[in-house]
């Protein structure tokens, strides 16, 4: 009788640790899903819908390397600067939208290592990091690249070029305020 006594311990203390691991990995999940938005499902969501423990795994790896990294506001006098040289890049697209472009990539780079990203060659890389703390402009600003990189081979169009602008200032506003 008192095998059986500790046969259904056992059991009933494997399924609350079953139970409690499962809402361990649901609450990771959420927590992710809530901080990335449509980076969770591009990164850890598989072509059938189903979480991708990879995918999560680099998330996680993404806000162990920005929680590295010493991101800082801008003073005032600096977001005064930028947002002026900003101005200066929308009022010189009239005249020269593939310029003002370029000037825009420039600017948002400029204003990434000023407040603590570092900036490098490696899009992808400052991508993932600017995904932690700005998820919502994630996809704007991989457009507002790829554009870039189109204007840069004179394969992009009046209309791509204004788009880009306007996922460029997007993430420079997020980026010059937050």
């Amino acid at each position: 009788m008192a095998w059986l006594w500790i046969i259904v311990a056992v059991v009933v203390i494997a399924l609350i640790a079953i139970a409690v691991i499962s809402q361990s990995r649901r609450t990771r999940t959420e927590h992710l899903r809530r901080t990335f938005g449509d980076e969770y499902d591009r990164v850890a969501v598989d072509d059938d819908g189903r979480r991708d423990r990879e995918g999560e795994a680099e998330l996680r790896r993404r806000q162990q390397r920005r929680a590295h990294l010493d991101i800082h506001p801008l003073p005032a006098d600096k977001q005064h600067r930028y947002m002026t040289q900003w101005h200066e890049i929308q009022a010189a697209f009239v005249d020269t939208p593939d310029r003002s472009v370029a000037f825009a990539e420039t600017l948002v780079n400029q204003v990434m290592q000023e407040r603590g990203y570092p900036v490098r060659d490696d899009f992808e890389n400052q991508a993932e990091l600017i995904s932690v703390d700005h998820p919502q402009l994630l996809t704007n600003y991989r457009e507002a690249r790829r554009i870039y990189e189109r204007s840069q081979r004179d394969a992009a169009d009046t209309e791509e070029l204004r788009n880009s602008l306007v996922y460029y200032r997007s993430l420079f506003n997020e980026l010059l305020t937050a």
